[in-house]
């Protein structure tokens, strides 16, 4: 069958003796690449180089005799070279016109990534290349790799011959951290730019340098025209002094609601082999694409294999010869420009203030870190959050988040999150965070790279009839062990009531298949009692629409893990220092019961105390955790699930002291005389 469009089969009649003839147009930056590729292909007698096309002629000695050199394309095609194949390793704005005058020659194309700079370029290169009957082939060189077969059968559920299986998909994510110099940008005038000259070149890291993280992911993903993926969302930043992005979030959903998110930076603290994460029930695989490396990692061990990999220009040259199929065609990169055309068209990169930027080294070789990059990165992949939803200091305002309360100049801020784009492993629910001292300290935390569905101060269980409302993995008495049973339910904000010091939320709880299980009740008390010390006051009432089981770990047998309830989860802090009237230290507070129980340390800003009172309802048992990860929590069922008839109510009250500096036993216990709790 003939060519009739980017990327379909040659006839056999098309099988060549000879080697084939090859121009390239551009020899220097990863033309550069592809000239030691041809050289090594022209020693195996596969291709002969005919010509080259630069402005800027390569280096004496560097091609072989016979090599013609031109100093543009229009000049190559009018020297009669006949090239089979033209390479086009030139800069992304003039993609687009070279590869149209390539494909009105009577030579196929293979093109550098990306494609092109703006769809519209893209579907008139795949009108042209349908026209003229040719085929193009795009740089995506990790789509080469043998590995992709097997991430493909982990991806639909099955195991590999060279890998164990993950279970069912849940999602993909990829992670770039490398170190780019002010040089690097310097290096051309359309290094980092948006456009140049009224220009489309989009050069971010996203669509450059990482590009390949993307393409690796969509592909694996199985999304390869710009159809196949529902949405695509940016969040983009830059900390050179560039017009692109060189450190941002890009979070994608198949039509099939697979999430995919590639959080990519050129700010790390050292460059590292970029990879994609492949999320199943059952397990996960790490896929170093620029090493054909995978890690398979499940509850029976590790296992990694390395692949071999396909030279995407041999790849071209035995599609024309012998009918094989391109592996990375013109029409299968629609899913990524679809991404690309998001970035080129979102607002421009917002500027990550120098506060958050510690520049390393000097002059042209200086590079830009941002404080704590490695974490936020692996906190956005897991979470498939952006770097907006995380809360940075530095990220845009997230438009989902508001004040508790009412704005007062003197008042403590405590920040409300409805939690409804959240992904559904997280058990979508609303909270509190950040949550800080009358001095501003921040003594809450969210999505932490540990535990991404802890969410600040809230109320979360793990089993409601069967669904999971806390998020992550469900244990199960059965199993004798947590499992990942896409279990999750939803809390939905159904309505909001504030006042000056008091929002009151009307929230629905829906199971994991979507009926109403619980309506809740819950209001927000806030009392300012000095310039040291404030009060939250936490009231929740649950009305079971059905008759329903409020459970956790601990009901389901796993001993000391009754959580669920009341939660706060804390950051990160030094010299932490956890206590009751009669208790001290991780081990003697947790699961027991106490009037209260206090948190003080040194957080990031200063010392800061928390003073956590026991509902006046329930002496329910503390929770803690302090060596594992910071948090406390008041267990609702702790090992005994609590049954609710339709119809019938329970309360909780919580109350939290929110104080800077450290307190005492004697101060805590008079803070809570003085407010009769």
């Amino acid at each position: 069958m003939e060519t009739t469009s980017a990327g379909s089969a040659k006839s056999p009649g098309t099988l060549r003796a000879a080697p084939a003839r090859i121009a390239l147009v551009g020899v220097h930056g990863f033309g550069a690449h592809h000239l030691q590729n041809l050289e090594r292909l022209s020693s195996e007698g596969v291709v002969d180089l005919v010509a080259v096309a630069d402005p800027n002629p390569p280096a004496p000695g560097t091609l072989p005799p016979s090599t013609a050199v031109h100093s543009d394309l229009d000049e190559l095609l009018g020297g009669g070279h006949q090239p089979d194949v033209i390479i086009v390793a030139t800069p992304i704005q003039t993609h687009a016109p070279l590869a149209l005058s390539v494909l009105a020659s009577s030579a196929d194309l293979y093109l550098e990534k990306p494609p092109v700079a703006s769809m519209s370029d893209f579907i008139r290169l795949q009108e042209a290349a349908a026209t003229a009957g040719r085929s193009v082939q795009i740089g995506f060189q990790s789509l080469g790799s043998h590995a992709l077969t097997a991430l493909e059968k982990l991806a639909s559920g099955e195991p590999s011959a060279e890998l164990p299986g993950i279970g069912t998909l849940k999602g993909i994510t990829a992670t770039g951290r490398w170190v780019r110099d002010r040089a690097y940008y310097k290096r051309s005038r359309w290094a980092g730019r948006r456009s140049l000259g009224g220009v489309d070149v989009v050069d971010g890291v996203a669509t450059n340098p990482l590009a390949h993280a993307i393409a690796t992911a969509l592909h694996i993903a199985g999304a390869r025209t710009a159809k196949d993926l529902a949405t695509v969302e940016t969040d983009l930043y830059r900390a050179n002094d560039i017009e692109a992005d060189d450190t941002s979030v890009i979070r994608m959903r198949t039509v099939d609601g697979l999430p995919i998110t590639c959080a990519l930076t050129l700010c790390a603290t050292e460059s590292v082999e970029p990879y994609v994460t492949l999320h199943g029930t059952e397990g996960t695989a790490v896929f170093h694409y620029t090493e054909d490396r995978v890690t398979v990692r499940t509850e029976a061990g590790e296992m990694a294999h390395t692949f071999g990999r396909e030279d995407l220009t041999e790849n071209l040259l035995h599609h024309l010869s012998h009918g094989t199929a391109l592996l990375s065609p013109l029409d299968e990169s629609g899913a990524f420009m679809r991404v690309l055309e998001a970035i080129r068209t979102a607002e421009a990169p917002a500027l990550i203030p120098p506060q958050y930027v510690e520049w390393v080294g000097v002059g042209e070789q200086a590079h830009a870190v941002i404080h704590g990059i490695e974490e936020i990165l692996e906190r956005a992949a897991r979470a498939h959050a952006t770097f907006s939803e995380l809360g940075l200091p530095w990220a845009r305002k997230d438009a989902t988040a508001e004040p508790l309360f009412g704005a007062r100049s003197d008042s403590p801020s405590a920040v409300f999150r409805a939690g409804d784009a959240l992904e559904p492993e997280l058990s979508p629910r609303p909270y509190l965070h950040p949550v800080t001292t009358p001095s501003g300290i921040v003594v809450t935390e969210h999505m932490p790279v540990d535990h991404v569905w802890h969410l600040g101060a809230g109320f979360a269980l793990q089993d409601v009839n069967g669904s999971n409302f806390w998020g992550g993995r469900s244990y199960r008495r059965a199993a004798g062990k947590y499992m990942d049973l896409r279990d999750h339910g939803r809390i939905k904000v159904n309505g909001v009531r504030r006042e000056e010091d008091k929002t009151t939320l009307d929230l629905h709880w829906l199971a994991a298949d979507g009926p109403l299980l619980l309506e809740e009740q819950r209001s927000y008390q806030r009392t300012l009692l000095d310039s040291n010390t404030w009060r939250l006051d936490i009231q929740t009432q649950f009305t079971a629409v059905v008759d329903v089981s409020l459970g956790s770990p601990g009901s389901h047998g796993a001993a000391g893990s009754g959580y669920g309830g009341f939660f706060w989860r804390l950051p990160t802090n030094d010299s932490p220092r956890v206590f009751s009237a009669t208790a001290e230290g991780e081990a003697a507070v947790h699961g027991s019961v106490a009037p209260w129980l206090a948190w003080s340390g040194e957080f990031d800003g200063g010392p800061a105390t928390l003073v956590f009172a026991a509902p006046a309802e329930s002496a329910d048992p503390w929770f803690v955790r302090c060596s594992e990860y910071p948090a406390v929590g008041s267990a609702l069922a702790w090992d005994t699930a609590v049954e609710l008839a339709a119809g019938t109510s329970l309360t909780r009250t919580n109350t939290v002291w929110i104080s800077d500096g450290t307190l005492g036993v004697e101060a805590i216990e008079e803070l809570v005389r003085r407010d009769g709790i």
